[in-house]
């Protein structure tokens, strides 16, 4: 574990009774990256996330946010992090405004003489300077989501915590969102985010890490990641049998597909286009043959053996 990173953990562990939700988890969150923190429903996320922000104690292990140690040093650490956990919450009756200016005036560190500006800032950033007047109780799902992010911004943050940034938006709402992470990044911030949409998490994070029941199962940047798997050569053919059999012959183990064939591409796999000469050699009709890298929802399955609850 290391004060380098934004976030680090070592051992940590939540148990509820005598069943551990999160076990001994060894975390490290390189400072501005984007990271994604990934896993299906009850592998431990939240209460993760919980104990990193000082709202859990753990039972066991130790995290560092920024450097110092969590929970014990949380009233200088949490200054410093915005977060959007498990959907914002808002007085419906109040505008977009008013209610960030509520939020800001209960943060006893914030300027009262620029609040009016931060919150002005805040909505601009995040694209609701338009509907900044609106009643709240009037703004989509995906609004409200944006200014759920506008409140973790009232401040200059060097650590934003999301839980499900992008749920509800529409596609224009996701990229403006998407955006808006990379930029924070960009400027100097390490950005966290829990979620279920793998699509998302390829589009818009550096880094990222697995979870599954409780346990770290793997972490790393995205072509780490992906690089688990390797490449893999798809051949659309009628002919798979035929086509499975050049390929044994070139050293290659295929599977079965609806379109043909695919094998994995290991370290030593003879070039794409040896391949695809010694198929037409061999008499193979071609539809369609292309190497194509591991997706991020390919290595979640193998890691996990399991699909994404996309409900969750």
């Amino acid at each position: 574990m290391t004060d380098a990173a934004a976030i680090a953990t070592s051992g940590l562990t939540k148990r509820f009774r005598s069943r551990a939700v999160v076990d001994g988890i060894d975390l490290e969150v390189p400072r501005g990256s984007v990271f994604g923190f990934l896993g299906p429903n009850g592998s431990g996320k939240t209460t993760t996330i919980r104990m990193l922000l000082g709202l859990v104690a753990p039972s066991a292990g130790e995290a560092r946010v920024l450097g110092e140690r969590m929970p014990d040093r949380g009233a200088s650490v949490l200054p410093r992090v915005g977060a959007l956990v498990e959907g914002p919450a808002f007085a419906p009756y109040l505008s977009g405004t008013a209610n960030l200016l509520r939020r800001d005036s209960a943060d006893r560190l914030a300027p009262g003489a620029t609040r009016r500006r931060r919150v002005e800032a805040a909505l601009e950033r995040v694209g609701l300077s338009h509907a900044a007047g609106k009643h709240v109780r009037a703004y989509s799902l995906g609004m409200k989501q944006r200014l759920g992010i506008a409140g973790a911004l009232l401040t200059e943050r060097d650590l934003l915590v999301l839980d499900e940034p992008t749920n509800g938006l529409d596609p224009q709402g996701t990229r403006e969102v998407r955006s808006l992470v990379r930029s924070l990044a960009d400027g100097g911030t390490t950005v966290f985010v829990s979620s279920h949409l793998l699509a998302e998490i390829e589009q818009m994070c550096t880094h990222a890490a697995i979870m599954r029941a409780g346990r770290l199962v793997a972490q790393g940047s995205l072509a780490e990641l992906r690089g688990g798997s390797g490449p893999r050569v798809a051949v659309e053919t009628p002919d798979a049998p035929l086509a499975a059999s050049v390929l044994a012959g070139m050293g290659l183990d295929s599977s079965p597909v609806p379109s043909g064939v695919e094998a994995s591409l290991g370290a030593d796999a003879p070039a794409a286009e040896e391949l695809a000469s010694a198929l037409v050699g061999a008499g193979v009709r071609l539809r369609g043959f292309a190497v194509r890298s591991s997706s991020l929802e390919e290595r979640f399955v193998e890691l996990t053996g399991e699909g994404f609850d996309v409900e969750q």
